[in-house]
């Protein structure tokens, strides 16, 4: 039986789009559509209709009055580790103590900790752990998630991780996309043998892996000390043959070549991006491809940050994502990505929640389902605490502007 759900007395609604596969590049980052003192009808789980109050339908089956909130939509946080074993705390104390990202992993530290501890691990105390970080990413905003793997690195564990994933998309409120990185580090047992480990993913796992359609995207870690452009080359048409769409972590640590690999692949999206210059730019100007940045991570490992505002004024579309992972981004808080977002990378609020909502959702193949206030779109809703400004998300850092979530027309509050 279909149920309603009429949102009254809105402060302000935000983040409108008229068409449903639109994202925002360049000028259009900054441009928030928004109506002041309006209503939101859901039905069936979706957005049925929206308009100022005055035009207000006088019948639902449930009323929320939300007077002084912003809506917005939901944000989609498309790039996250959050099925993991353990965190690492000893690392961070480590990285407190002056130790880098690099020396920490020399010593065992990094992917491969979390691979071994991987190992053994059973899969429903790792169901059991990711879902309670969706618990907590909920309460911040989040609708739509995308999980990858990449702390098996091996057959038996990549799979484990993989199914754990498609259990989440059972059990879990929001909208998952599921991305196969076994190429996330090379594994100590492959060190003097690259090419029988690249023969593994390719041969063993993208095959079993698209037979049980455990994934919907491959993803390399091309970069320095990782994967190089012909090994990401590799993966990534291995993958596609397979049906499974490219993702690349990209330049983080160096001017590895991983945007210009990820771009000439028709890659959905293109991530960390720290290290980006014009050459950079220029290929992603060419492309579908959203570049998406995490600077949570670049916060967390003390990196500086990727070059947002050049990026917006030479006219691409930018993501914004958590990277939540226990190793350089422990936290799934997107109102702190976006205060980061402005902080460090110049980034007006109007664009960081563009980033966050409609080109999230693109950089997960979801805009036709969410990311904006669109009729026909699943109900992916933030209700504001009361505010005076949208500034006020990044403004106030730290703090958690969200009263409550709404996912598929379903409350979740703080």
């Amino acid at each position: 039986m279909a149920s309603s759900l009429l949102i009254r007395n809105i402060s302000t609604l935000a983040g409108i789009l008229s068409s449903p596969y639109s994202f925002k590049k360049g000028k259009a980052m900054s441009i928030l559509e928004t109506i002041h003192k309006a209503f939101l009808l859901i039905e069936n789980e979706r957005i049925a209709d929206f308009g100022p109050m005055e035009l207000c339908p006088s019948r639902a089956d449930h009323y929320l009055d939300v007077e002084g909130s912003f809506v917005l939509p939901a944000w989609n946080d498309s790039h996250t580790h959050i099925v993991f074993p353990a965190t690492r705390e000893s690392e961070f104390l480590d990285k407190v103590k002056g130790l880098s990202y690099a020396e920490i992993a020399a010593k065992g530290g990094g992917i491969l900790n979390s691979a071994k501890r991987m190992d053994g691990m059973p899969e429903n105390i790792l169901v059991d752990e990711a879902m309670k970080r969706i618990s907590e990413m909920v309460g911040f905003g989040t609708g739509a998630i995308e999980i990858k793997s990449g702390y098996g690195l091996s057959f038996e564990n990549e799979i484990k991780m993989l199914r754990v994933i498609r259990k989440l998309k059972e059990l879990s409120p929001v909208e998952i996309k599921a991305t196969f990185l076994g190429a996330h580090a090379l594994p100590e047992s492959y060190k003097s043998n690259r090419k029988a480990y690249i023969r593994e993913i390719t041969d063993k796992m993208i095959p079993y892996i698209h037979a049980e359609k455990l994934a919907d995207y491959v993803d390399v870690f091309c970069d320095k000390g990782f994967f190089t452009p012909s090994e990401t080359k590799i993966i990534l048409e291995a993958g596609y043959k397979y049906g499974l769409k490219a993702k690349i972590h990209a330049n983080e640590l160096d001017f590895s070549g991983g945007v210009q690999v990820g771009v000439s692949h028709h890659a959905i999206s293109v991530d960390h991006l720290e290290f980006t210059g014009d050459a950079e730019i220029e290929a992603l100007k060419k492309s579908n491809t959203i570049p998406t940045i995490l600077p949570t991570t670049a916060f967390f490992l003390k990196l500086h940050y990727a070059p947002a505002r050049k990026m917006i004024d030479n006219g691409l579309g930018v993501a914004l994502a958590s990277d939540y992972n226990p190793g350089s981004s422990p936290s799934g808080n997107m109102p702190f990505v976006l205060s980061l977002a402005s902080i460090y990378m110049g980034m007006l609020p109007e664009e960081s929640i563009n980033a966050a909502t409609i080109n999230g959702a693109y950089a997960m193949e979801m805009q036709d389902q969410t990311g904006s206030i669109t009729k026909g779109k699943l109900a992916n809703l933030i209700i504001t605490k009361p505010l005076s400004s949208l500034a006020l998300i990044p403004y106030h850092f730290g703090n958690n502007p969200v009263q409550k979530t709404i996912i598929k027309g379903r409350i979740f509050s703080e």
